[in-house]
């Protein structure tokens, strides 16, 4: 699995790192996100099978600064859009 860095967000004093997750398959591959805070993270991989869309989501998720404890329930959100 790849991970690769989409961005990064303030909160106080810390950064938070926003990433894709990129798993690769004889069936095309799947897609997922990952957030890290001070040493604290949460993953959620195989989200999608679209790149732009995943991508799309981990740069929402950075704009909105959301943390390791929030990502399930607003990805949550996103799966029923």
């Amino acid at each position: 699995m790849r991970k690769l860095l989409v961005g990064e967000a303030r909160c106080r004093a810390s950064c938070v790192r926003y990433y894709l997750l990129e798993e690769a398959s004889e069936s095309g591959g799947s897609y997922g996100v990952q957030v890290e805070l001070d040493g604290e993270e949460a993953a959620l991989p195989d989200l999608s099978p679209s790149r732009r869309r995943v991508q799309e989501l981990a740069a929402a998720l950075a704009r909105g600064g959301v943390t390791p404890v929030a990502l399930r329930d607003v990805v949550d959100d996103w799966l029923l859009e």
